[in-house]
């Protein structure tokens, strides 16, 4: 499969949605994807003035169950000194979807269904916003295959769910559902099946609609917040509000608010 065929990118209506498409494997990650998934980044980076919002979604029933064991069983039968510069090429690439999914300016939201295993998770987040459908199941499961995680997981894990229980979902490779996803903080909502894409879609067009200078820095913010004491998050926080002081969009905001109506804020 080519890595336009794994990945499928549509952008309608200011809102980019990358599908993940190997329906057949379950959309486990494999070269063509990853090839894929770089270059859905490269286009949406190059059209980001025209993007509110984006969905990162599967195809077929499930969100992504991880890599595709298939790529390590074949360098199993090579020496490791050949093996271990691949790998090490694979997860770079992999690292830097992360990387680049975390800095977009615009909100990334992930609709998840069927199976979030192994980098689904890491996948699942390093987007801003997740929701998942009732019957979805993850597990983190590198464990099972005898690694350590990646995808920035043992990052994101931490900061979402505390040390304990990252440390219980990373080392145990459990199973568990949609609802505990909720109550852990993994995703913010839990619908039925059938209204996961609309659900879906309603969140991105809200996100796309608002003051998009105002989220990329919010987003901004809370992103760098972890790393900062809080006098230099303050100055952070003091030099974003400037920022947005003077923008159309705080104009149009303080307006709608004094005269009592929606704003139709333009991104700017």
């Amino acid at each position: 499969m080519s890595s336009q065929d794994a990945v499928i990118l549509k952008i309608e209506n200011d809102i980019a949605t990358i599908t993940l498409n190997r329906p057949d494997r379950m959309n486990a990650l494999d070269g063509a994807m990853i090839t894929g998934l770089l270059h859905a980044l490269d286009q949406i980076e190059t059209e980001i003035k025209n993007i509110g919002a984006v969905i990162v979604t599967g195809s077929g029933g499930t969100f992504m169950a991880g890599g595709d064991v298939k790529f390590f069983h074949q360098l199993s039968d090579i020496p490791a000194e050949e093996a271990h510069p691949q790998i090490s090429a694979m997860i770079d690439k992999v690292h830097h979807i992360v990387t680049r999914l975390v800095n977009l300016p615009c909100p990334v939201i992930a609709s998840a269904c069927g199976a979030v295993a192994g980098f689904g998770v890491s996948l699942l987040n390093a987007c801003d916003m997740a929701i998942a459908a009732s019957e979805t199941v993850f597990t983190l499961a590198y464990c099972h295959i005898g690694t350590s995680p990646d995808g920035g997981s043992t990052h994101s894990l931490v900061r979402l769910v505390g040390m304990k229980k990252a440390k219980e979902i990373a080392l145990l490779g459990d199973r568990f559902d949609a609802a505990e996803a909720l109550r852990l903080g993994l995703v913010n909502q839990v619908v039925d099946a059938g209204d996961l894409e609309k659900a879906t879609a309603k969140l991105a067009a809200r996100l796309a609609a608002g003051p998009r200078g105002a989220l990329a820095r919010t987003k901004a913010l809370l992103n760098n917040s972890p790393e900062m004491d809080l006098q230099s998050q303050l100055a952070a926080e003091a030099k974003a509000f400037a920022e947005c002081a003077i923008s159309a969009d705080f104009r149009e905001g303080v307006a709608a608010f004094v005269e009592k109506r929606k704003p139709v804020f333009n991104g700017k």
